[in-house]
């Protein structure tokens, strides 16, 4: 059977051999199957058909020899091997072999070679220990893989009720032994990855509290499960988790901390936690605005206002003998001591107070311990200064501030009265806005202009000065303004909420003169009530009762749709059930106009809320006939599901089933709000099915429109799912693949999507060309040509397109609003879906979904504002004071700068100019290529060169015949003006135009009347040449000046513009007075300062102190 020419040794048989001279056999134990994992060097094989023979001898020493030599020969021979795995599955399926483990191992690569993955995963649970996960094979990593795979598909199968599927125990083993050795090797991200993927929460745990860094595995675990946890119910169970880990921490990170306790709905921990941080010292303090602020972010109103009511619940439960005590003793601890401060339970309460005590049989965490741990890290001349601020050494020009003026701070910022004033100042002094732009547009449709482009300019002005309080255009521009009729007079009404959009204090008086009481026009009327409704969105407290009382009197159909719009975003999330009712009276009344209003409203009142409502308005779509009242409510049921992803499964299947397009059209919204920034895999698979089966072309849009909401947390996902639907024949796929782009990646200037974008903006179709216009200027927003270079000829391709007499309207309202768009709010605005977090933030999702529906209603266009956010860096002291500072900036200024306004075509000579620039006209430009034949064709000398006086050519000063003397006025302007040219006197009297010599006036060229004028002006230019000769345009011109080189960085002033792909070149010297408190936290938005010289001379210099009281 052995021979010398298998190449194999010998084994020892019978007593017949011992004679012979042979090498020593190896020994053969069966307590060490896998003998060549000892170190002793493998055979030399040049087949295996020995080895497999042997597998059919009865001596198991004989079988265990030859399966320990099929898997270290498994690479070579796995063809050979393959042939007889009915053999190999024979030994396995031997239970009393006792190395039936290895023949498992054996069968399993052969599957593997063989490319069943399944077959492969079943024999390698059976090899048990001999699997082993730690091996960095191709084999072994595959196959874990698919054992990862398989668990969580059936665990999530057995979550979803199908008890038809069996959870082994040999796979969960598997999975157990693939965590324990991430955790032995230090991959503590891709445990945690794992344990999410497979739902262990006990694993999850493990990771997070062995690993070296629980403070960064806290960090990655609750991105990920923003990002990659589908389940709600599963992601609730995670916050938790976390929040749990969170307050173990020495030092927690309140920031995160909040974001946990908001996702799960807890604004009772969220405000005991800011209330214990103002109890502590004045970082601590800081640090509560912080969380504030970010909160703000998040746009989440109802919750923030459940917060506040809790903090006043705190503040009403301090006696004033208990505040005097604080403010004497409160600032007296030392930090760096680890007593914890008084929690409610231990701090006395006045019998009187009307305190909501809390539950003591619930866990507490002590906030105040954390906190007064967490700034022990301070350098120690910093502690030192600041123990001595602790005993009682107020900062000079300051005084320190008690219990009450902290929560008053507070609860400043949660109302948001007082970031909305510091954008507000932010906006209105850092405007960049550009009216002459304005003007040009303005211009180029005056003459020939539809109805459609002069309304487009009204948004784009309204869009251009968003939150600026900026009217200048619509003052200047009354005249123009009287075109507008009807619903264009409704339009430019509400375009007035978004330029005064967040001035909460003044919105009621700004819109006065146009408000319903005083008996106006219909339509300017109800855009005044819509207006009001963008000024005071997701903050219309104030207007609540107004907008409420014009609701019940409104008797038009117009009114009645304005007043819904507004009281629907000054309510919006606020699930007022008064308010409910009274706008499903407007939607019974079954007006068309009126109810698609009403349904929206009904939708604002309640995002996210997922109630039972939604059902109320389902049903009544199926009463009504009119189709603009079902759009409305389809889209107001959408927007009650905002975020409630698989809990809306049923109610969006019900939606999509449906025979009516108009409610599958309403279904693809809610696959949008129910799962935005999620990236669901199911969501994006059933809107693709749509996007392709449909039969409807408008819900094939409103699908593919639907991918940008889920991706928008991921935007380098959504050009390669959408790529091919970009090529589609259908022209509504094709435009809902660029508004996706353009939702999804808005403010990236991704390369991906501009490719993309590019060949829909010369597409065939008209109002695919204004989609892809629209969507560039999305993702093109506050970027310069230095930054990305497809900007600045997009910025003239929208020019000439808008002065293109021949342009569609739809091409041309489209580059209208684009140019709006890529220069919103004084340029100092980006499209922001979600917060510096990356948490959806719910107003500008909202906003931007209701955007969309402008293809059937165009007033819905002003939606977008709700989308804009300030990209300010806004610096922030302990007061809430803004200090006057400096920080760098490490790149090139020109790689984030405003952009350059817009050239100034025309300049008038004035005495405040008395040095006017020389303008050339066309003529005088093409005079070098004159032919020569026409030279000769004069017959003349060479004349001297011809000098005319020029100046600026200015309407309408210049073109008055009155300063025109010494002119033939009657032979020439009825010529001028057939021609279209300005009047000729004044156009020859100041022109200034010097010829080379050898070339004529070019007089054969002109109209005869400025032939007869040239000739007569020839001597007055001789006369001047004697008097003064004139120098030569080439010979005026200054020699030009070396480049100079730009600098690398520059130097940047608090509060400043900061975009978000700037920020990360933000650099603080450790030499400034003021530093971020957080430098982990990205410097952007509102960031809370440290003074690291608080006793340094001069003093700090400080701006907008007024703010609190705007």
């Amino acid at each position: 059977m052995a021979t010398s020419r298998t190449g194999y040794p010998r084994m020892d048989l019978g007593e017949e051999y011992k004679g012979r001279k042979r090498k020593k056999p190896h020994s053969a134990s069966t307590s060490a199957p896998l003998r060549h994992a000892e170190g002793l060097k493998p055979p030399v094989l040049s087949t295996a058909s020995g080895l497999l023979n042997m597998l059919k001898e009865k001596h198991p020493i004989l079988k265990l020899h030859a399966l320990n030599n099929l898997n270290v020969f498994m690479e070579k021979f796995w063809p050979e091997i393959a042939a007889e795995i009915a053999q190999i599955e024979l030994v396995y399926e031997n239970e009393h072999f006792e190395h039936r483990h290895l023949a498992a191992l054996v069968a399993s690569k052969v599957f593997y070679h063989l490319g069943d993955l399944t077959e492969s995963l079943v024999y390698a649970l059976g090899a048990a220990s001999l699997f082993n996960v730690a091996e960095r094979s191709e084999y072994v990593q595959t196959l874990v893989a698919k054992c990862v795979d398989e668990y969580i598909s059936i665990n999530a199968r057995l979550e979803k009720g199908e008890g038809c599927f069996y959870l082994d125990p040999r796979l969960v083993e598997v999975v157990d032994r693939v965590l324990d050795q991430c955790l032995m090797d230090g991959k503590s991200e891709q445990a945690l990855g794992i344990a999410l993927e497979c739902r262990r929460l006990d694993k999850l745990e493990e990771a997070i509290t062995t690993g070296q860094h629980p403070e960064t595995n806290l960090s990655y675990c609750l991105k990920l499960s923003q990002t990659f946890v589908n389940s709600r119910h599963f992601r609730q169970d995670v916050l938790r988790l976390l929040v749990e880990n969170y307050q173990r921490l020495q030092e927690p990170d309140y920031l995160s901390l909040s974001q946990c306790l908001m996702l799960l709905d807890e604004p009772q921990e969220v405000a005991k936690m800011l209330q214990a941080l103002i109890r502590g010292d004045g970082r601590n303090a800081s640090v509560a605005y912080q969380v504030a602020f970010d909160l703000f972010e998040t746009e989440n109103q109802r919750f923030l206002t459940r917060v506040d009511e809790f903090l006043q619940d705190f503040e009403a439960s301090e006696s004033p003998q208990n505040h005097d005590m604080e403010l004497n003793s409160n600032f007296t601890r030392s930090s760096l001591t680890t007593q914890p401060a008084l929690n409610d339970k231990q701090r006395p309460v006045d019998s009187d107070s009307d305190h909501k005590a809390v539950d003591s049989s619930e866990p507490e965490f002590d906030y105040n311990a954390g906190a007064l741990a967490s700034s022990s890290q301070n350098p120690p001349a910093m502690e030192l200064d600041r123990q001595c601020q602790d005993i009682g050494s107020p900062r000079k020009g300051m005084q320190r501030l008690s219990f009450h003026e902290r929560l008053k701070k507070l609860k400043g910022i949660l109302s948001g009265d007082i970031p909305i004033n510091l954008h507000l100042r932010f906006l209105n002094s850092n405007n960049r806005s550009d009216l002459l732009l304005l003007k040009t547009i303005k211009q180029s449709l005056e003459t020939r202009s539809s109805s459609i482009c002069h309304t487009a300019t009204i948004y784009t002005n309204a869009l251009l000065h968003a939150g600026t309080k900026v009217d200048t255009f619509l003052r200047e521009n009354l005249g123009w303004l009287r075109y507008s009729t009807n619903w264009a007079k409704f339009s430019a009404t509400a375009g007035l909420g978004v330029i005064y959009r967040g001035y909460l204090d003044q919105g009621m008086s700004l819109l006065a003169p146009y408000l319903p009481q005083h008996r106006g026009s219909p339509f300017s009327e109800g855009g005044a009530l819509y207006a009001l409704g963008l000024i005071y969105a997701n903050h219309g407290k104030r207007v609540r009762h107004f907008l409420l009382e014009c609701l019940r009197n409104a008797n038009h159909e117009v009114i009645q749709h304005g007043v819904c719009l507004g009281i629907g975003l000054a309510g919006l999330a606020t699930a007022d059930d008064e308010i409910y009712e009274e706008v499903k009276g407007i939607l019974y009344r079954e007006s068309a106009v009126a109810g698609e209003a009403a349904g929206i409203a009904m939708g604002l009142l309640y995002v996210g809320s997922g109630t039972d409502k939604a059902g109320e308005m389902l049903a009544y779509v199926q009463d009504t006939q009119h189709e603009k009242i079902m759009r409305g409510l389809a889209l107001g049921i959408a927007l009650t599901v905002y975020g409630r992803e698989n809990e809306a499964d049923s109610l969006i299947e019900r939606m999509t089933r449906d025979q009516n397009p108009v409610m599958r059209h309403g279904g693809m919204c809610a696959w949008a709000m129910a799962y935005k920034g999620t990236a669901n895999t199911t969501a994006i698979r059933r809107l693709l099915h749509h996007a392709v089966h449909d039969v409807s072309d408008d819900v094939k849009r409103a699908a593919v429109i639907a991918l940008g909401f889920v991706l928008c947390t991921q935007p380098e996902q959504t050009p390669r799912i959408v790529s091919l639907l970009a090529e589609s024949h259908n022209a509504y796929v094709r435009y809902g693949a660029s508004l996706a782009i353009g939702i999804s990646c808005a403010g990236t200037a991704s390369k991906t999507a501009i490719a993309l974008l590019e060949p829909l903006i010369t597409d065939s179709i008209d109002f695919v060309r204004q989609g892809a216009l629209i969507a560039m200027a999305m993702v093109l927003i506050q970027h310069t040509e230095a930054y990305e270079a497809r900007v600045g000829p997009f910025r003239k391709q929208l020019e000439n397109i808008m002065k293109n007499r021949y342009e569609e309207p739809m091409t041309k309202m489209g580059a209208i609003l684009a140019q709006g768009i890529l220069d919103a709010g004084g340029r100092n605005v980006n499209i922001l879906l979600k917060s510096r977090n990356g948490h959806c933030r719910m107003t500008a999702t909202v906003g931007m979904a209701i955007f969309c529906q402008f293809w059937y209603w165009y007033p819905f266009i002003y939606f977008i504002s709700l989308s804009f956010s300030p990209t300010a860096f806004i610096g922030l002291t302990e007061e809430l004071r803004v200090p006057k500072f400096n920080f760098i900036s490490q790149t090139k200024p020109s790689m984030f700068a405003y952009p350059p306004p817009t050239p100034t075509p025309l300049r008038d000579s004035s005495p405040s100019n008395p040095n006017p620039t020389p303008a050339m006209l066309s003529i005088a430009a093409k005079r070098p290529h004159v032919d020569a034949k026409d030279r000769n064709m004069n017959n003349t000398k060479t004349p001297a060169p011809i000098t005319q006086e020029a100046t600026r050519i200015t309407a309408p000063a210049c073109y008055s015949p009155k300063s025109c003397t010494g002119i033939n006025e009657s032979s020439h302007d009825h010529v001028a003006a057939k021609a279209n040219l300005p009047s000729t006197h004044s156009l020859s009297k100041k022109l200034k135009t010097t010829f080379a010599p050898g070339e004529s006036s070019r007089n054969s060229e002109l109209p005869s009347f400025l032939t007869r004028y040239d000739q007569t002006t020839d001597d007055m230019a001789k006369q001047q040449q004697q008097q003064d000769p004139p120098a030569r345009i080439e010979e005026s011109v200054d020699p030009p000046t070396p480049p100079h080189e730009e600098p690398a960085s520059e130097v940047l002033n608090n509060p400043t513009r900061a975009i978000s792909a700037q920020v990360k070149f933000f650099h603080f010297p450790h030499s400034n007075r003021f530093v971020p408190l957080l430098p982990q936290r990205q410097p952007s938005g509102f960031v809370m300062l440290l003074d690291t010289q608080p006793s340094s001379e001069p003093e700090a210099q400080y701006m907008w102190d007024d703010v609190e009281e705007d």
